[in-house]
């Protein structure tokens, strides 16, 4: 169960801790849900769940199915080449913002993040390498100081997740190469091309991966 966080306002407590379930994979594409059950699953009240559905829901990261269920979004390849071109438009450029203003400790953090994410993938811990892979590229983004970009990045992961965790789950977490190494060499080397390539790349890769399980190859 992931639990509400503590010393935030109710509703915010639980919005996060549902986001959290989803970019982590915790629901199946298409999955659905009862809100009686989320307020069990979360020990939250009815309220705090509700209006974290409703912001969940205006981010396209849940989807109302009726009868008080929801569910989030089980993707076609149409949508999935969709959320590649918007991704492949607002990532590198935000990479390419971070990495004109990025500090010493910002790229010390992104490190310790990708060391946790490579010890996910050691262990097979598909749950640890989701919600590391998109702290990386959040935590990235952040230095970007974008109020524009970074929230439509934000839909654009919780919309894709569920689909990323089935291809985690197809071809194991010592099968999914990323391109974070090569971003924060050029990091360091402030080489702000270069980041939004290895940023590209990225995509590239994960979502390639995606359509090879949507097609069943």
């Amino acid at each position: 169960m992931n639990a509400p966080v503590e010393n935030l306002p109710a509703h915010e407590s639980v919005y996060r801790a549902l986001r959290t379930m989803i970019l982590g994979g915790d629901f199946a594409p298409g999955q659905a849900v009862t809100i009686q059950g989320l307020v069990e699953l979360l020990g939250a009240g009815m309220t705090p769940v509700r209006e974290a559905i409703r912001r969940l829901t205006s981010e396209g990261a849940l989807v109302f199915q009726g009868n008080r269920r929801v569910s989030v979004p089980d993707l076609s390849e149409t949508e999935i080449d969709e959320i590649e071109f918007a991704r492949l438009a607002l990532e590198p450029e935000l990479a390419r913002r971070a990495a004109g203003q990025i500090t010493p400790e910002r790229i010390a953090e992104l490190q310790a993040i990708d060391e946790a994410l490579n010890s996910a993938i050691a262990r097979g811990d598909v749950q640890a390498y989701m919600l590391q892979n998109y702290r990386f590229h959040a935590v990235l983004y952040a230095a970007a100081g974008s109020g524009v970009i970074a929230p439509l990045v934000q839909a654009l992961w919780l919309r894709s997740a569920p689909s990323l965790r089935v291809m985690c789950g197809r071809f194991g977490t010592s099968n999914l190469p990323d391109m974070h190494a090569e971003a924060l060499a050029a990091l360091r080397a402030a080489d702000p091309a270069g980041v939004a390539q290895a940023i590209r790349l990225d995509i590239v890769q994960g979502l390639d991966n995606v359509r090879a399980v949507l097609r069943g190859d």
